[in-house]
Formats: C-alpha cells, sequence, structure tokens
C-alpha cells in the first residue's frame, strides 16, 4: 500500500516546495483539526479561531496578494491543491468547505471590486479575522444562475435587496456575503454582484442541518429591505454573471482534488483494515477478492488525478476551457461515489458506525456530485460547448 501522499513524488508537476507544504499544512491537521473534528461535527460548525489560526499558519493566504496580506511569490496552483489534499486528511469534507469558503467568496472582489472595496475586505478575511461566504444559489433554483430572482434596487446611494440564497456554505458565520442580485432585466445581463454586510437590518439566516459537512454551518437566508452602499457594488451593474462564471472554473477544479483527497483517506482506511482484520483464517487483504477492490479503487483515484493534474497545468498555462472542468467534476464524484462504497464493503459493519472516516465520507458523496453543479447540468453544459446544440 502506497503512502498517503506518494503519489506526488512520481508526478512531473510537483517538487520539493510542495513537499515542503505539504509537511505543513499536515502538521497543523494533527495539531489544530484532528482532535477536535467529531466535536465541530456535532456542534454543526467550526469556530471563528481556526480562521484565524489557519492565517497564521499561511494556509489562508496562499496564493493571493501579498498587498493583502496574502503569499504569492514561488507558489503556483499545484500548491493550492497540495493543500486541498491536506485538509481531507481529517476525514471530514465539512472542514475544507468552511475554512477555505473565501475561496470561492473573495476571488470576485479582487478580480472586479474597486481598489477601495479589495483594501476594505481581502486583509481582514486573509487574517482570519472575518469570514466571507458567496450568496448564489436560491430556493428555486441552483445551477440556472442566470434566471436568479434576489432583486437590488438603486436607491440614492444604497441598494436596496429583497429576495434569498438557499444552501449557503458559512452562511451562519459570515460577515460578508458576495451575493448575486438581479439589478435588470431577465437573464444573464440583468445579474451584479454586491458585497452584503451581514449584519445589516434585514437579513435573516436560519440554520440548516444536513447529512454530510456536517461541521460546515450551512444557511437558508433572506433579505427585506436591506441597505447596501452602492460602493459595495463588485464590478460594474449588470456586470455580474461573467464574475460568477470565471469563479466556476476553479471550484469545480477544487471539488475534483477534493474527490481525490478523500477517495485516498476512504481507502487508506480500508486497506489498513484489510491488513488488520482476519476471516476465515487469514487478513481481509489475503482473499483475491479484496485485493482486487482495493486495486480497482486505486486505478479511478489514479486516473483522475490525471485529469486534475492537466486541468491545472492548463490553468496554469492558459490552455484551459469550461467543458474540461465541468466533465472532470462528474469524473471526480462519480470516482469518489465508487471509491467510497468499495471502502464501506471491505470494512462491513465497521463502516456503517460512527466514527469511521469511511462512514463520513460515503455520506459526504452526495454534496460533491450536486454542489458547484450538478452531473446533468454539468454534462449538458461540455456537450454544448464542444458539439454545439441550443439551450
Amino acid at each position: 500500500m502506497t503512502a498517503f501522499d506518494d503519489w506526488r513524488a512520481r508526478s512531473p508537476f510537483y517538487d520539493e516546495s510542495h513537499e515542503a507544504l505539504s509537511a505543513s499544512v499536515r502538521r497543523f491537521v494533527e495539531r489544530e483539526i484532528a482532535p477536535y473534528v467529531d466535536r465541530w461535527e456535532a456542534e454543526g460548525e467550526l469556530p471563528r479561531e481556526l480562521h484565524r489560526k489557519a492565517a497564521e499558519a499561511g494556509i489562508l493566504g496562499l496564493r493571493y496578494p501579498e498587498q493583502y496580506g496574502g503569499h504569492e511569490e514561488g507558489f503556483d496552483i499545484f500548491h493550492s491543491l497540495v493543500v486541498t489534499e491536506e485538509l481531507a486528511s481529517c476525514g471530514a469534507g465539512g472542514v475544507g468547505a468552511s475554512l477555505m469558503t473565501h475561496g470561492i467568496g473573495l476571488p470576485p472582489v479582487l478580480a472586479l471590486g474597486s481598489d477601495e472595496l479589495k483594501q476594505r475586505v481581502a486583509p481582514p478575511v486573509l487574517a482570519g479575522e472575518k469570514i466571507i461566504a458567496l450568496g448564489i444559489t436560491e430556493a428555486g433554483g441552483g445551477s440556472d444562475v442566470a434566471n436568479l430572482k434576489t432583486t437590488a434596487r438603486r436607491e440614492g446611494d444604497h441598494y436596496v435587496v429583497n429576495g434569498g440564497k438557499m444552501f449557503i456554505t458559512s452562511g451562519m458565520r459570515a460577515d460578508w456575503l458576495t451575493c448575486a442580485v438581479r439589478t435588470g432585466g431577465p437573464g444573464a445581463g440583468g445579474i451584479s454582484l454586491l458585497l452584503i454586510d451581514m449584519a445589516s437590518e434585514g437579513v435573516e439566516r436560519t440554520r440548516l442541518d444536513k447529512m454530510g459537512w456536517r461541521c460546515s454551518d450551512t444557511a437558508a437566508i433572506h433579505f427585506s429591505d436591506v441597505r447596501v452602499p452602492a460602493e459595495n457594488l463588485i464590478g460594474p451593474e449588470n456586470g455580474g454573471f461573467i464574475g460568477i462564471m470565471r469563479n466556476f472554473n476553479g471550484e469545480r477544479l477544487g471539488m475534483a482534488m477534493g474527490c481525490c483527497a478523500y477517495a485516498r483517506v476512504a481507502m487508506a482506511e480500508a486497506a489498513e483494515w484489510a491488513q488488520q482484520r482476519e476471516t476465515f483464517g487469514k487478513p481481509l487483504v489475503g482473499h483475491q477478492s479484496i485485493r482486487i477492490k482495493l486495486a480497482d479503487m486505486e486505478r479511478q483515484i489514479e486516473a483522475t488525478q490525471a485529469w486534475v493534474d492537466l486541468c491545472a497545468w492548463q490553468v496554469r498555462e492558459g490552455r484551459d476551457r469550461p467543458a474540461d472542468f465541468a466533465m472532470l467534476k462528474v469524473q471526480a464524484t462519480r470516482m469518489l461515489e465508487a471509491v467510497a462504497r468499495e471502502a464501506a464493503q471491505v470494512l462491513g459493519g465497521a463502516s456503517y458506525i460512527t466514527g469511521s472516516k469511511v462512514e463520513r465520507i460515503y455520506r459526504e458523496v452526495r454534496v460533491n456530485a450536486i454542489g458547484g453543479g450538478s452531473e446533468e447540468i454539468m454534462l449538458d453544459l461540455a456537450g454544448r460547448q464542444l458539439f454545439g446544440g441550443s439551450r
């Protein structure tokens, strides 16, 4: 059985700097996350202090501009993949989803926001002092972003926001929400992005209970005549759709990497169990059927990781295309589902008892397959981009 991260040593995309980062983040996880993750799962959220500790460890600011407190020099997209891999080692997907929620909430601000807005928001977020989330999905629809219903009406030097968002990661703890709103007519051309202060009058939040990602707080958010300063507009009015779309590729690549990482965790736990558990006078791994299961799990993980790394390289070289990320996400989530199932089969009844990583990962398969774009939407998106056809 290969070590948890042995695959990087055999890859042309990773070097000593990636291994050094891996060791650093792993120590952080072992010290600050692993001993407490079961309690956080029961409590339904991460402590805010964890964000500050992750910032001090250099995790939150990785590959963000130095001027805002980030660390860019010497880091590439593969360093980000390493962080995703190591945060997964605790076997709880809610940790990475919630701790790194700025990874989807902050990029639109940095890409499209005014200099004043960037300076006001980015430093405290990257220091772990403030939490920023992304508000796109609504109760009436998720992947069909162009038809969102939440409205923002301009009144003098403010926008007045009405409507709601659903399934918002870090929604209960967020200080700011990068929120998609309708400021114009129907369709993509009428959408803007606003930074909403979640302490504003008229903002109501309701905690949502979930099958998985339980230590990641998830909320339904309602806006009732919430007044947002006009200077909190992110990018041009009615020009927010491009900011949303450019965010999706990175989110889908990150989710695909997460699927590979959690699949490795599940496989490692299954392999350890197979080596220790005895049946019919020999270890489980002594049975051909079990070895075939483990080898097939490794096959699927390695194939998916190769595609993840290729897409990451294409991003770095400016050769990426959206269809690849859509198809990759489907590949990765289906792979995770298959590996988690087989890992549970190897563990048998032990996989059904709360406390094993496989049990938790199996519960979290569905959120990966749905979040960031469902399989059906992803494949249709790729099909339209590659082969044409009407919506």
